[in-house]
């Protein structure tokens, strides 16, 4: 497929993500309680799969590689996009995909003289974590609470900073702040497993996860 097409095909993808990212959200805002059964085969949906293909590709990591050497650029250089993403289809929908391990790497954290453990994975594994995304957010982000700012679309840290302005100028006295130490590294996955599936019943998603 050469760059035009991919261009096109891209267009296309987005605007069915997109009328079915609303679908979901409109869903799961209308029932609190409504489970989701069939969701896989929107995970590997080549229209998913190709804007997350897109989203890793534009991210600031895309030139590193995980445990298998590729990045994204050697990716389109390479197999191509549109084998490589058929591949990924296949694997997924024969139930035969298995993420690799991820190649880690120490990073200095900014203005301490700790450093941090960087997970880096496949560009394999990128693609269909980003196609999870793509369907599982806009079903939890009818369950967060709209003063939740963290990892959140279309939400900053300049946001929860105006919101705690709003609250200062309106007579609170007191502001706590906290912090989970190593958050993502002490995030019970049990528990986390558990919310999930009130939403998700579609038991090859959550094998995914």
């Amino acid at each position: 497929m050469n760059t035009d097409a991919l261009e096109f095909a891209l267009l296309k993808a987005e605007r069915r993500v997109l009328e079915m990212q609303t679908k979901l959200h409109c869903w799961a805002t209308d029932d609190r309680d409504r489970g989701f059964d069939d969701l896989f085969n929107l995970v590997a949906d080549p229209a998913f799969l190709l804007v997350a293909w897109d989203r890793v590709r534009r991210n600031r990591g895309a030139r590193s590689a995980g445990v298998d050497g590729q990045t994204a650029r050697s990716v389109e250089d390479g197999q191509g996009v549109e084998a490589f993403l058929d591949e990924v289809r296949s694997d997924l929908r024969d139930r035969t995909f298995r993420p690799l391990p991820v190649r880690e790497r120490m990073i200095p954290e900014p203005g301490t003289a700790k450093r941090r453990r960087l997970g880096i994975p496949t560009v394999r594994d990128r693609v269909v974590q980003a196609s999870l995304k793509l369907v599982l957010e806009p079903i939890f982000e009818a369950d967060f609470l709209p003063c939740s700012y963290g990892f959140r679309p279309k939400r900053r840290a300049h946001d929860a900073l105006a919101e705690a302005h709003h609250f200062a100028k309106n007579s609170y006295e007191w502001m706590v702040e906290g912090d989970i130490e190593a958050c993502f590294d002490s995030i019970d996955h049990t528990a986390l497993m558990g919310r999930m599936r009130r939403r998700v019943g579609d038991r090859r998603v959550l094998d995914l996860v």
